[in-house]
């Protein structure tokens, strides 16, 4: 066990680290991560605070992780709780306080709180010992709960959290408070980004956006993980593709609201008007600052390229605002296979599957089992045959990301 003094050193080092995450999502991710080796837990659920309720939002357990293949990740959950006395996480949030639980299945019958066993009876998982902390911003408002479960000594034995974990956890949760309202900030002006073209366009939903967004960034860990790229240049490159990757269609604002918003197919013409959304997208965000400008562009301008050579726009230069659509036609090169940025060519998978499976004006959602076969067949021509792989073997993962993003 570390000293207090080492423990304290590592939690401001942490808040430093944590401040260079930009995504809310990922910050989510590391922040719980964090939170659990200040404390050796061996699992714990992270609650963002949504009006009245507590959303929750991430789970982690070691004890399930080692259970899975290599490459594979527990499937995310998705429900509310009130924030009330009744639940633990509701209590915390209500009243502000820290909830220390030595056994979860002892709490006292008069309690206010009782413990929601409902999880240990269908995964099998037995929980005991429960810290639960509020998260508070700097003006002390409580914008979610962080609860770190069951608790292990050096033998990996579970134990109840020392009254001596909880100052350290509540420091944390209090730095990492700070660092959350900031990326709550960032997603929400990227979410006002998208809202601009959600006005012109029906199909571009804050939802849609946030499931691209966390497909692209499962698809990439997975493909990653198997390239043998680094861990760090991994969560490097998530933070900034699960931003990118919510713009993707941000060009659409470009394009008339008689074509964007037409019942019927469209005729030639218009189609190749609404084509150029990925060139004028990449030009809205090519004045490039940052890493996240660069891959933001890269994926605007590439995400309908094809493995096959036939998608769009091909090689153009984003500089040349001037083109015409015929001069994008006629003066571009096709890209093929590895000449479309890793980024552009899960962005493209990503899309293709939520706008199959999911309902549109035009539409009625496809049958996932359709959908699966869709992507099957475009193994190859429209989609890299090495991502469909990674796409089936995450599957189940994707699909719980989907039912996490509903459209309302």
């Amino acid at each position: 066990m570390h000293s207090e003094t080492e423990r304290l050193n590592e939690i401001i080092r942490l808040g430093a680290e944590l401040n260079s995450i930009q995504d809310m999502d990922i910050l989510l991710q590391r922040i719980l991560l964090e939170a659990r080796k200040v404390v050796t837990a061996d699992a714990g659920s992270i609650y963002i605070c949504r009006s009245d309720k507590l959303e929750f939002s991430y789970s982690q357990n070691d004890t399930q992780q080692k259970e899975l293949l290599p490459g594979q990740k527990l499937p995310y959950a998705s429900f509310t709780v009130d924030i009330n006395k009744n639940s633990i996480a509701g209590y915390v949030a209500y009243t502000g306080e820290i909830l220390n639980i030595p056994d979860v299945y002892a709490i006292r019958r008069n309690a206010p709180y009782q413990f929601d066993s409902t999880y240990d009876r269908s995964s099998g998982y037995r929980t005991k010992s429960v810290l639960t902390v509020p998260m508070k911003n700097n003006i002390g408002k409580i914008i979610g709960v962080l609860q770190m479960i069951n608790a292990k000594n050096k033998k990996d034995t579970i134990i109840p959290f020392p009254l001596s974990d909880e100052p350290f956890v509540l420091h944390f949760a209090n730095t990492a408070s700070i660092v959350l309202q900031r990326a709550q900030m960032t997603r929400a002006l990227l979410l006002r980004m998208i809202s601009m073209a959600e006005l012109r366009d029906p199909k571009e939903t804050s939802q849609h956006v946030n499931r691209v967004a966390s497909y692209a960034v499962e698809l990439y860990e997975r493909w990653a993980l198997q390239k043998r790229i680094s861990k760090e240049e991994i969560e490097k490159n998530k933070d900034i593709l699960r931003m990118a990757a919510m713009l993707h269609d941000v060009g659409k604002v470009a394009i008339s609201d008689v074509i964007l918003k037409k019942a019927g197919p469209l005729s030639a013409e218009e189609y190749e008007i609404m084509k150029t959304h990925s060139l004028k997208g990449a030009q809205l965000l090519g004045d490039i600052q940052s890493d996240f400008d660069e891959i933001a562009s890269i994926i605007a301008l590439t995400h309908h390229e094809n493995w096959d050579g036939t998608g769009y726009p091909g090689r153009v230069d984003i500089k040349a605002g001037s083109l015409s659509n015929d001069d994008v036609n006629k003066k571009s090169v096709p890209l093929k296979g590895e000449e479309i940025p890793i980024y552009g060519r899960i962005t493209a998978l990503a899309d293709v599957y939520d706008a199959l499976s999911s309902k549109r004006v035009y539409k009625d959602a496809w049958k996932i089992e359709d959908v699966l076969k869709e992507i099957r067949s475009l193994s190859g021509k429209k989609f890299d045959p090495e991502l469909v792989e990674v796409f089936f073997d995450s599957l189940e993962l994707l699909e719980s990301i989907r039912h996490k993003y509903p459209d309302e």
